[in-house]
């Protein structure tokens, strides 16, 4: 994580990655609907597939609102945000979710396809554990496609155990304790 953010995972901060390209790192804002909507339209056929498992050329408003508004207490976003100004761009983003009195949640997280390879999924990632630990959830969950290797091998990398779906081989369940020590960095 950058020197930037502490173990709780503060926000906003800014981050530099690994091709030198900085970010900064936020909560999601009910302004952000424009934003990220651009954002999904950027995303190649094969991103959308990777991220909703399900081909996808519009984003339905009940989802963009439901991204852009968080249910307090349940819920977590937050958006990796380029530039400043008119010329910032959401360029990443990460979320979890977990059901009423539930002590897992359950993460997703989206690059945009000229940001891959950067470091910035780990950044996202990394953030929204250590928020998720800060809430007091003990696990966090994510269903992954089994051919999106990347991914698996990120939530391994980040300490997550990965498991076949046991209703279908096509889906890896990847599972991270949150309770205790810190994760890796």
């Amino acid at each position: 994580m950058d020197e930037n953010a502490s173990s709780e995972a503060a926000l906003p901060f800014r981050t530099t990655l690994r091709d030198g390209r900085r970010v900064v790192l936020r909560q999601i804002r009910a302004q952000d609907k424009a934003g990220l909507l651009a954002a999904f339209h950027r995303l190649s056929n094969d991103s959308r597939y990777t991220r909703f498992m399900a081909s996808m050329r519009e984003l339905p408003d009940a989802m963009l609102e439901s991204a852009t508004h968080p249910v307090a207490g349940r819920e977590f976003a937050l958006v990796a945000v380029a530039g400043d100004g008119e010329a910032a761009t959401i360029v990443g983003g990460a979320r979890y979710a977990a059901g009423p009195g539930s002590d897992t949640c359950e993460f997703a997280v989206t690059v945009a396809d000229d940001w891959h390879g950067v470091g910035l999924a780990k950044c996202l990632m990394q953030s929204l554990i250590g928020v998720a630990r800060a809430a007091g959830y003990r696990n966090m969950e994510g269903f992954v496609l089994a051919s999106n290797t990347s991914m698996r091998g990120l939530a391994r990398k980040l300490g997550f155990v990965d498991t076949v779906c046991p209703d279908d081989g096509t889906l890896h369940v990847v599972t991270l304790g949150l309770a205790g020590v810190p994760g890796p960095a």
